[in-house]
């Protein structure tokens, strides 16, 4: 995808989605985090990991809004002139093969179309306009689909994926796998650039590189790319394929990607 500069000037004046306000009268930036498509209770439901949630008010300083997954329900234009920042959350789903030409996925790997859809359109808008738009796991992935790049269904049995645990498992984030933070770029500028110990949960992987990304993490063992930015239109887009709002309390690197998130997304909000 090519992004069009000079989109962040909107036509209409910018409306205030929440008037949250911190203690010394600024306004808290206002984050969008997308959500799954998920059955519950024998109900079709909307679903996001609460974890994901803390870490961006606590860590990024930003009010937190739900995107639902539901295309018809969502106005992308209109939703991106609500938020200041874009995170695209991990998910059970792996993205439809469709959208970037691969084949069809082993037996067992769930899809959520409606989820692609919203995600895509929502990430192109957001970037357009020059707001940051931050990615884990499936949203690595999404981003570097958005970006015109492909995907590989063969990295779990490779050691990137605990094919024994539940998708809702904890014991999925047990698995964990060196990366080498290679830079530059914000990422690395964040924690550093070397060697990292980092949780592993995922059957997807990048294959082919989206245009106008740039890696900033691989795994060392295979090579696989783990971690990806770009500044196409003024304001960072990051991706990392594991899952620092797993661990937050514990770690600093992950504490760290989430600040990340909440200065690029402050650097662009309004007063």
């Amino acid at each position: 995808m090519t992004f069009r500069m000079g989109s962040r000037q909107e036509p209409h004046p910018r409306p205030d989605a929440t008037g949250a306000r911190t203690d010394d009268g600024h306004r808290r930036p206002v984050v969008g985090l997308l959500c799954c498509n998920r059955t519950l209770g024998g109900r079709a439901a909307q679903a996001v990991a609460s974890r994901f949630v803390a870490p961006v008010s606590e860590h990024a300083g930003a009010t937190v809004l739900l995107v639902p997954a539901i295309p018809d329900a969502v106005d992308a234009l209109a939703v991106s002139r609500l938020l200041d920042g874009l995170l695209l959350t991990g998910s059970c789903s792996n993205l439809e093969p469709s959208r970037y030409g691969g084949a069809a996925l082993p037996e067992g790997q769930d899809l959520d179309a409606r989820r692609d859809d919203v995600a895509l359109r929502l990430a192109s808008r957001m970037i357009e306009a020059g707001k940051p738009v931050f990615g884990i796991c499936r949203g690595l992935q999404e981003l570097n689909v958005l970006f015109g790049g492909t995907l590989s269904a063969e990295v779990g049995p490779s050691g990137h994926y605990r094919a024994d645990a539940g998708c809702l498992s904890d014991d999925l984030f047990d698995l964990h796998h060196d990366v080498d933070i290679v830079g530059p770029g914000p990422l690395a500028d964040a924690i550093g650039r070397g060697r990292r110990r980092v949780n592993s949960v995922h059957q997807q992987g990048i294959d082919r590189l989206g245009r106008d990304l740039s890696v900033e993490a691989v795994a060392p063992d295979d090579g696989l790319i783990e971690a990806v930015w770009a500044e196409p239109c003024g304001a960072p887009v990051v991706g990392v394929q594991w899952h620092p709002e797993w661990d937050v309390a514990a770690n600093a690197d992950s504490r760290a990607f989430f600040r990340l998130f909440g200065q690029a997304v402050k650097a662009g909000a309004p007063g």
